[in-house]
């Protein structure tokens, strides 16, 4: 099974996934082996490696790392085209359909797409939409695109829907790393009911208790990055709580 028959697999039983998000800038080679084990530990779904910006030539030596270390799938989340590995199991292959800044829409991936064509990277199609979180974020900077303001459901559940039309396989919301305003639950439910591929969710999740308002909502797999970085021992925190609505999903199934 491939990583996204996975993914949509867990969509349709309603299981909700985990990924950790590392900035190869972020970490040096001794943290990084502390959140593979906790990683480990808490049953983590898979490692999103990316950033809007690499300042270091890290993301090679980072991937090798993960690799040889960890059998968690390492999934790239590419800031730019140049974010590319054949190390790495797959690759959100970025459509940033929330802005209109062509080069974001298609330009970088013309530039990608034969290096992936050559290599046994897993591709996954993916909407990206990111979401107005309070303030400016490297992300919405980077790509000159101004993000979906955070109360207009009806704008996200439609700019999904036509991700979904043309084919993408993945819808990714962002808040952007720091966020201060997370995704909505009201945002998250509109789009899920209009849409029947996978939810990302990401961005400003900072608490167990929030990623399982998040899956409530509808989202398929939550998404933690920066404020992991600040505080490692989230991992556990995050996972235990998807890990018991998964329980708690399960048990009423059973019972119906």
């Amino acid at each position: 099974m491939n990583l996204y028959q996975k993914i949509e697999e867990n969509r349709t039983l309603n299981k909700k996934m985990f990924a950790v998000l590392i900035d190869p800038d972020k970490q040096d080679l001794s943290q990084l082996r502390s959140m593979v084990e906790l990683a480990h530990q808490s049953k983590v779904d898979f490692f999103f490696v990316g950033g809007s910006l690499l300042t270091n030539d890290s993301m090679n030596q980072c991937i090798s790392f993960l690799k040889e270390i960890s059998k968690i799938p390492v999934i790239l989340f590419p800031g730019n085209a140049m974010q590319v590995n054949k190390d790495a199991d797959g690759i959100l292959f970025l459509s940033l359909i929330s802005g209109r800044n062509a080069d974001m829409l298609i330009g970088k991936q013309v530039i990608t797409a034969p290096l992936l064509k050559a290599s046994n990277v897993e591709v996954i199609a993916t909407g990206y939409m990111l979401i107005d979180s309070g303030k400016p974020t490297t992300a919405s900077y980077m790509s000159n695109t101004t993000p979906i303001p955070h109360e207009k459901n009806d704008v996200a559940a439609c700019t999904a829907m036509a991700g979904e039309m043309l084919g993408l396989k993945l819808i990714f919301m962002d808040g952007g790393s720091g966020a201060q305003n997370p995704v909505s639950k009201e945002m998250i439910k509109k789009v899920r009911q209009s849409i029947d591929i996978p939810i990302i969710v990401g961005g400003g999740i900072s608490s167990g208790e929030k990623a399982a308002e998040n899956c409530r909502a509808g989202a398929d797999l939550i998404v933690v990055g920066n404020s992991i970085e600040n505080n490692p021992k989230l991992i556990s925190e995050i996972s235990e709580a998807i890990h018991q609505y998964n329980l708690s999903n399960n048990e009423v199934l059973d019972r119906n």
